[in-house]
C-alpha cells in the first residue's frame, strides 16, 4: 500500500483531484484545508502585524490567533491505496493540474506503507 499526498494552493484544482480519484477507484479520498507558511508569513507582513522574535509560548499564540482569522490556500489530499493504483491517480492530478514539476502547479509525492488497517475497496467507487 502507498499514501499518495498532493499540496496544491489551487482550491478548486484540489477538490477536482479529489473527485476524479474518487471517480478513478481510490479507496478514500481526505482533504485537508491548510495555509503554507510562506503564505502566512506574506499575511503577516500586509497587515502589520507583529509577532514575538523569541520562541515560547508568546509567539505560538500569536500564530495560533493570526491563523484563526485567515482563509485556507491549500487543499492537501490523501489517499492511501495499492500501489499498482498511484501511477493513475498521479496522472488523473496531472490532467487537472498540468506539470507539477511547473512553479505554483502543487506538489506530489507517494510514501511507502508498512502496514494498514481498515483501508478498503469501495464497491462502487465511493471512496
Amino acid at each position: 500500500m502507498k499514501l499518495v499526498i498532493l499540496i496544491t494552493s489551487n482550491m478548486e484544482n484540489g477538490l477536482d483531484v479529489a473527485r476524479r480519484w474518487q471517480a478513478a477507484g481510490a479507496p478514500g479520498v481526505t482533504l485537508i484545508k491548510s495555509i503554507g507558511l510562506y503564505s502566512l508569513q506574506q499575511i503577516v507582513e500586509e497587515q502589520s502585524i507583529e509577532l514575538p522574535m523569541h520562541s515560547g509560548r508568546s509567539m505560538i499564540s500569536s500564530m495560533a490567533h493570526v491563523l484563526r482569522g485567515m482563509e485556507h490556500t491549500n487543499h492537501v489530499l490523501l489517499s492511501v491505496m495499492p500501489k499498482q493504483m498511484v501511477p493513475t491517480m498521479l496522472a488523473e492530478a496531472r490532467e487537472v493540474m498540468g506539470e507539477l514539476t511547473e512553479p505554483r502547479h502543487g506538489v506530489a509525492f507517494v510514501v511507502p506503507l508498512d502496514e494498514t488497517i481498515g483501508v478498503r475497496q469501495h464497491e462502487n467507487g465511493d471512496g
